[in-house]
């Protein structure tokens, strides 16, 4: 049977762990990630003769290396490369949520932005074009109710499909000032010659500018294969 590997991040109360729940039932398990007291929560559904492993990240409201829960579901999407990761928002805080789904679209192209909660936003008068939505991000909008099992089929399908490359996503990049802009083109040179394409080069050239030595020193210690040369990067050296 095929197998695939889905993320779940999000804000926290999104839905997101009720969501989770829902795709996986009894068939999931918790425990603590490896060398953090932040819980681990993972689980199993089948869909189509096909396995997805599902992975709920810790609840937060930003991917940058502030506190153990971010550093977990940034080096989840970073390191572990699932093949989908769904953002799951709040369909009543929108603009709120949006922060967290650009940082991960930052990350990795395989992105499906999931609009949860849309019977609170019903009930608001707040309406949602998810077709708009997914022109301006560049991958799948899908709308659900979790609790309610309301638009589920279409989320998984829609997951299906972007595992499976029948959806081809082109999400959105923020675009900074000219002068950040020229520092990031300039890194990314450095960057893919010590890496490759195994990280998203224009992501890793942002944590450098934003000094992010945590992050720095994470690359050091999950980097599985030997770096091409030793380049010190923002007083960290990457050695062979």
């Amino acid at each position: 049977m095929i197998e695939y590997r889905i993320a779940l991040a999000g804000n926290p109360n999104t839905g997101k762990s009720t969501l989770f729940n829902t795709l996986t039932g009894l068939r999931q398990h918790t425990g603590n990630w490896t060398g953090k007291t932040v819980a681990k929560a993972e689980g199993e559904y089948e869909h189509n003769s096909k396995r997805y492993t599902v992975v709920d990240l810790p609840g937060t409201y930003s991917l940058y290396s502030n506190s153990a829960d971010e550093e977990v579901a940034r080096d989840y999407i970073i390191f572990e490369k699932p093949d989908v990761t769904v953002v799951v928002l709040d369909a009543t805080s929108m603009e709120r949520n949006l922060n967290l789904a650009l940082q991960v679209m930052e990350m990795t192209t395989r992105v499906v932005v999931c609009v949860n909660l849309i019977d609170e936003a019903h009930k608001k008068g707040i309406t949602i074009d998810e077709e708009k939505l997914s022109r301006s991000l560049g991958v799948p909008v899908v709308k659900i109710s979790a609790r309610n099992k309301v638009g589920l089929s279409n989320l998984l399908d829609t997951i299906e499909k972007v595992t499976e490359r029948k959806i081809i996503t082109n999400p959105y990049q923020i675009q900074y000032s000219e002068h950040i802009e020229n520092m990031i083109s300039s890194l990314e040179q450095d960057i893919y010659h010590l890496f490759g394409d195994a990280y998203p080069a224009r992501w890793v050239a942002l944590r450098i500018l934003d000094g992010d030595k945590n992050f720095l020193e994470a690359l050091q210690r999950n980097h599985k294969e030997p770096v091409i040369r030793e380049v010190p990067v923002n007083g960290v050296s990457f050695s062979q």
